[in-house]
């Protein structure tokens, strides 16, 4: 690994590849894969073949009968019966993203949306769109409005492997829709796939393109030419830093040019690069390509040209994700990154609401309690989803919001509301943006936040995991937790549910004064995930994490074992204490 200072993370087993290109023969098979989303029926009656939306919208392979045309027939037509139900009147915004599966999905959802007259607002020219560029037009539309609201869909899996797709649902506040949104869309559309599809409307894809119904949106300027409103773009074209960005072959691989040219910027992008197979990417912890722009190992091609420029950046398939690399630090662990980001942005952002509070999720860094702490701002912390953040950052009650998975989004800098989704592009720049100001990239600022706050070291494993035990571990209460102690020190507090909305954060989390870790399985992949953090050193860190697997691994041997006659595991289900404390 060329990236010294990469996070402190391990994995079931790190794959020889990892880090590497994939050889020819192990990359997706692009024909395959689209006549499989074709002619593969996924069984309604196969509980892993079904509609499921995890943290972020349904995602799956056709290859696995997860994400077929079936199951974009029934969520769109779902989607269109939750918009008549909730009187959703407006445009619906529809952008994708640069996968395999992403354009044949675009199709069978226009043909739906087509034959139930909705008005659809789609990329001109057929371009590629960013989460966020979505959400900001759907905030755009529904400005002052007080009827005619407009939604939006994204047909993307965001940065799951190549063979992956994926589409969720962003209702009128723009951001992710919340959990009783998604589970009433995902309930109908299983119905309807249950039912062979026998009562959805549906128009042929050339009849949907001419429809009067169809329009066209000029996503890609409409987004680029407001971003001044929340980076200063002036100082970033006055300082001629250098920056770099590597759009990892995703939706914004058009945005970046347009991006350079339209404020004048020193900005080199480094590959310009659309493949569906991303045979391009080097392969991630499990050999898989993933392009996770927060992975050392699916980022080594920017990392290794750190030094070529003051900045640089990347982005994940739907631009939702950041990474930044640094010429002092090289790549930077997305909680340190966010770190320092709210710390620069409190300092530089004068007309932000002064009760506007910090947004994390119960896996972010503690690093940004105390920050918040310092700053005396409140703190919200929620679980994992961005869903969480959208109506704060809507009502300006959130001035950032961010997850430790390198997702966030903040205030425009006159403390309106910029998106209310996760944006990639604008903490890219505000990287830029910190450099420029302060003479220091993002590594040296958050080096100088950690001397005043304590230098915490992080560690994350991941394992893949059997939905049956992703179940188990979501389930995971206060129970598990025998000892009083976390790696010699008292334990504060075990909770299940979220201190800033008491919602269930599907997992454990339990906290010392000098370090925490949590348990949770993915929402969008057949893994969990295991997180730690200490002030007190490496060795402390091993001492927790060490405790904490143990705990996880008992929770999968109890569900194992209870699985008498060899059907799904019967979990207990957790204490209804959503807290329990501990004092000396």
């Amino acid at each position: 690994m060329s990236d010294a200072r990469a996070p402190a993370s391990s994995h079931a087993a790190v794959s020889p590849l990892a880090g590497h290109v994939l050889p020819q023969d192990d990359r997706v098979n692009v024909a395959r894969l689209v006549t499989a989303y074709y002619c593969n029926t996924p069984d309604p009656g196969d509980v892993a073949q079904r509609v499921s939306f995890g943290t972020s919208g349904h995602r799956g392979s056709s290859l696995l009968m997860t994400f077929n045309e079936a199951h974009i027939l029934a969520i769109a037509q779902a989607i269109c019966r939750y918009r008549q139900r909730h009187g959703i009147d407006g445009p619906m915004f529809v952008g994708i993203d640069t996968h395999a599966l992403s354009e044949p999905a675009f199709a069978t959802a226009m043909e739906v949306f087509a034959g139930n007259g909705i008005d659809v607002m789609m990329a001109a020219g057929g371009e590629y769109t960013p989460t966020p560029a979505v959400s900001h037009a759907i905030l755009a539309y529904n400005r002052s409005r007080t009827a005619g609201f407009a939604d939006g869909v994204v047909i993307t899996p965001s940065h799951n492997p190549p063979d992956n797709g994926g589409i969720k649902y962003n209702p009128p506040h723009g951001g992710p829709a919340e959990s009783e949104v998604t589970q009433w869309i995902e309930a109908h559309a299983n119905d309807l796939l249950t039912c062979g599809l026998r009562t959805m409307t549906r128009v042929s894809f050339e009849q949907a393109m001419r429809a009067s119904t169809t329009h066209r949106y000029d996503f890609l300027n409409t987004y680029v030419d407001d971003l001044h409103q929340v980076i200063d773009m002036d100082l970033l074209r006055e300082a001629g830093i250098h920056m770099g960005v590597d759009p990892l072959g995703g939706a914004g691989v058009h945005y970046w040019p347009a991006i350079a040219e339209r404020y004048h910027l020193n900005l080199t992008v480094t590959r310009t690069s659309v493949d569906p197979t991303f045979g391009f990417m080097t392969a991630d912890w499990d050999g898989q390509i993933r392009m996770d722009p927060s992975s050392p190992y699916a980022m080594q091609a920017l990392i290794a040209q750190k030094d070529q420029f003051d900045i640089a950046f990347a982005c994940d398939t739907d631009h939702d994700r950041h990474g930044i690399v640094t010429p002092s630090a090289g790549l930077l662990p997305p909680n340190h990154y966010f770190a320092a980001s709210v710390d620069y942005l409190f300092g530089h952002r004068p007309a932000w609401p002064h009760d506007a509070a910090i947004g994390k999720t119960v896996v972010g860094s503690q690093l940004i309690d105390r920050l918040a702490s310092k700053l005396g701002r409140r703190l919200y912390e929620v679980p994992v989803g961005f869903k969480w953040f959208a109506s704060g950052l809507l009502d300006g009650s959130l001035a950032v919001a961010g997850e430790e998975s390198a997702g966030s989004s903040f205030l425009r800098r006159d403390g309106t509301v910029w998106t209310t989704d996760k944006d990639g592009l604008i903490p890219a720049l505000l990287a830029a943006e910190m450099t420029a100001r302060t003479g220091r990239d993002p590594g040296e600022l958050y080096r100088a936040l950690t001397d005043a706050l304590g230098a915490p070291v992080e560690a994350r494993r991941e394992a893949s995991a059997t939905p049956e035990q992703k179940v188990a571990l979501a389930r995971l209460g206060a129970d598990k937790v025998r000892s009083k102690r976390l790696a010699g020190e008292p334990i504060n507090a075990i909770l299940t549910q979220a201190p800033g909305n008491d919602a269930p954060i599907g997992g454990l989390k339990v906290i010392a004064d000098h370090g925490w870790f949590a348990a949770r399985p993915s929402g969008t992949e057949s893994i969990y995930k295991l997180y730690g953090e200490s002030f007190w050193g490496d060795r402390h860190l091993q001492q927790l994490m060490t405790q904490a697997q143990s705990i996880v691994d008992e929770a999968l041997r109890d569900a194992a074992s209870s699985d008498d006659d060899g059907s799904a595991p019967l979990v207990r289900p957790p204490l209804s204490d959503s807290v329990a404390r501990y004092r000396n």
